[in-house]
């Protein structure tokens, strides 16, 4: 995340307790998604610079936006460009989806391996660390041919180092104390 993180947190914090009372949780998910990325494109951050007033810059979010925005979501728009936070549209979207994860129970989990992961691999990892985790997990896969043997396992704070070379890593410290 950027150095609007702070700023961004009561926009999302908002939307996201908008989301929650009215059950619309995937809409603002995407609507802020789509959003977000609108707001980080050069061109369009252009564009929104050379506006003369916010109405204006609002206007013009609204309108590359389409019907992506519903009123509420061009109300939060509207807001955030008489405030002059547009440009923090990215980060309360990370920050929403942060929200509604936790909400949902959910967690994230980067798994790197030496070689792709079959299925069946897949599910009992994924068994084992909702066991851990107590939450949801969504596996992002990926190989990394410098990992010997094993897994490397990251989520937020928490990094489990199963490979081979972790392993010996951790013995020839205990060896050494």
């Amino acid at each position: 995340m950027s150095n609007l993180t702070t700023i961004a947190r009561p926009y999302a914090k908002a939307a996201f307790e908008l989301a929650v009372e009215k059950g619309t949780l995937e809409s603002w998910n995407d609507m802020l998604f789509f959003a977000g990325h609108v707001a980080s494109n050069e061109q369009a951050s252009s564009a929104l610079a050379g506006m003369p007033t916010a109405t204006a810059q609002a206007e013009l979010f609204i309108q590359l936006c389409a019907e992506q925005l519903n009123e509420q979501g061009q109300n939060l728009v509207k807001v955030m460009a008489e405030n002059g936070r547009l440009t923090a549209l990215p980060d309360v979207a990370e920050l929403f989806a942060e929200f509604k994860a936790e909400y949902d129970k959910e967690i994230e989990v980067d798994v790197i391996s030496a070689t792709p992961l079959v299925a069946a691999q897949q599910e009992s990892l994924v068994a084992a660390l909702e066991k851990r985790f107590a939450r949801k997990v969504k596996l992002n896969c990926s190989e990394d041919a410098s990992v010997v043997g094993g897994l490397i396992i990251r989520s937020g704070d928490t990094v489990i180092d199963g490979t081979i070379r972790g392993k010996l890593s951790r013995l020839a410290t205990t060896l050494q104390s």
